[in-house]
């Protein structure tokens, strides 16, 4: 295969999130969030880790900043720490938080880099989660008035505003299976929580748009399931499939793009919900226009048809909470996946991020669309020279690219690309023990190193030229007996 050409126009960047880079969780005036208190309770994370210090971002951002214009990024996307700039949740904005984020988005545009704001990735102020947190329906009236103040603060400098960061693991992780902030074991508050995030997304593109005009770039991020039947040629693991694709997917594409949720979806869950959370006129209000869909994409799953005594298998690599994360999802079994795998556990499979693309822009004509996350955990090593030679990550980026290049060839709408993650970082429940990054943290010294990965992919973004793909099976690890979710 010869090598592929981005468009002029595409967006090469790479992401980050709050709570996984920042540190300084008590400097500043910020407020406790979820993720404080989960990583503080035993048990909860990998050895204990919090993100208390996590890269120090909060004191190294201009050593960041620099970095990235020397990578030669096109823009950056980063999340706000809701706790940063209004502590409890509500009320006035704390002026040190604020002034954090305008001094970043003032040297991002300085260095020529667009700022991705994304609002919410995951710290709910404690205060709120006290509350009820996103079971509660409170919680997305104060999603939208934060939205609305950060907005007037920032103003028409952001290229883009991102409400919510996947929805999905707030709503199931944290509130079904327990194995993300705030650990609850829930499954009704799990989709009251889905519904509440999904109206928290349409009341604050309102407000930002209120704020800033009408024709302010909005945008939402989800993690869309590629999910495949253990065995196409049987009808009940394709209904299986079909099943993980509403509670995974359409809980949020159905309100989001079509202003309604499935009615399948609901006969799917009716043992655990009334839905009686959805009120009169909340479709209307969650339908706002989209001018650009975030898709994060790592892994495809396969599951078959539990049968009834069967014991019960998987979570399509999303930890081993004491609860399932898919609500209604009963019968269906995911199974452990074939090799390759990164060092999460999770298969490599670059079709499924083409499939992924071509088949939303086949559904949602029109609707421009942007891989916000892709990236690959590896077990990196520092070698003799002080570098990080971490081929299989350059592997896996470059598979990934092939297929992002071949659904913009087949024509589908991708506007760009963001690597995950610029750093390596807190790794949610895995703590520090996972390396995302492009560039390497020394945890104890804070020093960053750019890996060959993080020069490769500069090269490819200098040029829009993807290098023509490499012969034979994609790097990855042996496979494992399990999986897991950070």
């Amino acid at each position: 295969m010869s090598a592929r050409h981005f468009p002029e126009s595409f967006v090469w960047g790479a992401a980050t999130a709050a709570y996984q880079i920042e540190g300084g969780v008590s400097e500043g005036g910020r407020g406790p969030s979820i993720w404080d208190t989960f990583s503080r309770t035993p048990g909860r994370t990998l050895g204990g880790d919090t993100g208390d210090v996590a890269a120090d971002h909060y004191h190294r951002w201009r050593e960041d900043v620099a970095l990235m214009s020397e990578l030669g990024l096109d823009a950056y996307r980063f999340s706000i720490s809701w706790p940063r700039v209004q502590p409890g949740g509500r009320g006035d904005l704390n002026p040190e938080g604020v002034a954090f984020y305008r001094d970043l988005v003032d040297a991002l545009l300085d260095a020529g880099i667009n700022p991705v704001v994304t609002l919410y990735h995951w710290d709910l102020p404690q205060e709120l989660e006290d509350a009820g947190g996103w079971a509660s329906r409170e919680t997305a009236y104060a999603f939208a008035d934060y939205a609305r103040a950060v907005a007037r603060e920032l103003g028409d400098r952001v290229e883009v505003w991102t409400t919510l960061n996947e929805p999905w693991c707030s709503a199931y992780l944290g509130y079904a299976s327990g194995v993300h902030a705030p650990g609850r074991t829930e499954p009704a508050a799990a989709l009251a929580a889905a519904h509440h995030l999904n109206l928290a997304h349409g009341l604050a593109a309102t407000a930002i748009r209120d704020e800033l005009g009408e024709e302010t770039n909005v945008s939402i991020t989800l993690n869309l399931h590629v999910t495949r039947p253990a065995d196409p040629e049987r009808p009940a693991d394709l209904e299986a499939a079909h099943e993980v694709d509403l509670v995974g997917n359409h809980i949020f594409l159905g309100p989001l793009l079509e202003g309604t949720y499935p009615v399948e979806l609901r006969q799917l869950t009716a043992h655990v919900t009334d839905w009686s959370f959805v009120r009169p006129g909340d479709l209307a209000l969650i339908r706002q226009r989209l001018d650009v869909l975030g898709v994060n994409y790592y892994s495809t799953n396969y599951v078959r048809r539990r049968e009834a005594g069967e014991p019960a298998g998987g979570t399509g690599g999303h930890g081993a909470g004491a609860a399932s994360p898919w609500v209604g999802l009963d019968r269906v079994e995911f199974l452990d996946p074939a090799g390759p795998l990164t060092d999460m556990g999770w298969n490599i499979e670059p079709d499924g991020l083409y499939e992924l693309l071509t088949a939303l822009d086949n559904a949602h004509e029109g609707l421009p669309l942007m891989v916000t996350e892709n990236g690959a955990a590896f077990p990196d090593v520092v070698t003799d020279d002080g570098q990080v030679h971490d081929a299989a990550r350059t592997d896996y980026l470059h598979r990934h690219l092939d297929a992002v290049a071949r659904a913009v060839e087949d024509g589908a709408d991708v506007r760009g690309y963001f690597v995950w993650s610029l750093l390596d970082n807190f790794e949610w429940a895995f703590g520090y023990a996972k390396r995302f990054g492009i560039v390497r943290v020394d945890y104890d010294t804070q020093v960053r190193t750019p890996k060959d990965s993080a020069r490769w992919y500069a090269r490819v973004a200098a040029t829009g030229e993807l290098p023509e793909l490499p012969d034979g099976e994609p790097a990855g690890l042996a496979p494992t007996a399990g999986r897991s979710d950070a």
